[in-house]
């Protein structure tokens, strides 16, 4: 079973980001009723999706005060919880990252530890990548950050 995800939220002037669970020092901090984790939260729908769970939205609604300002992180062990509840292991998990800055690359192998740890996976299963929009749209103004993550999952 395949699932994609996708998030976006808009960044203002700040002092740092999170992603893959990792604070990430930079000029810019995530705008959302969570800590903004988008590259988790688009791992997220994409389990929930594989799995035919829904999505995020159902399992952690933005219009639920317990969720304001959670660690992504914590989500995710949760839908981990999910997963396993219906017996279902990950395969793996690509990712990209959609930003114009900060850079990554001192990051991503962190990132994918964490996110491995949190899943319980060999980081070898999780691939993170990052990209610029070529200065295009509201993520190329540095207005916002997306990311896109496809998984494959199966019954255990």
């Amino acid at each position: 079973m395949v699932g994609i995800g996708y998030d976006i939220h808009r960044i203002t002037n700040g002092e740092y980001i999170v992603l893959g669970g990792i604070k990430i020092p930079c000029q810019f901090r995530i705008i959302a009723h969570s800590d903004g984790d988008v590259l988790i939260h688009a791992i997220i729908d994409a389990l929930l999706g594989a799995a035919s769970l829904g999505d995020i939205g159902d399992h952690f609604p933005d219009t639920d005060m317990k969720y304001k300002n959670i660690s992504s992180s914590y989500l995710l062990s949760e839908t981990k919880k999910l997963l396993d509840e219906k017996n279902l292991k990950i395969v793996n998990i690509d990712s990209t990252i959609i930003l114009e800055a900060p850079k990554l690359k001192n990051y991503k192998t962190e990132i994918k530890q964490n996110i491995a740890s949190i899943l319980e996976l060999d980081p070898e299963q999780i691939s993170v990548k990052a990209t610029t929009n070529e200065k295009l749209g509201h993520i190329g103004n540095s207005e916002s950050i997306a990311s896109i993550a496809v998984c494959q999952i199966e019954k255990l």
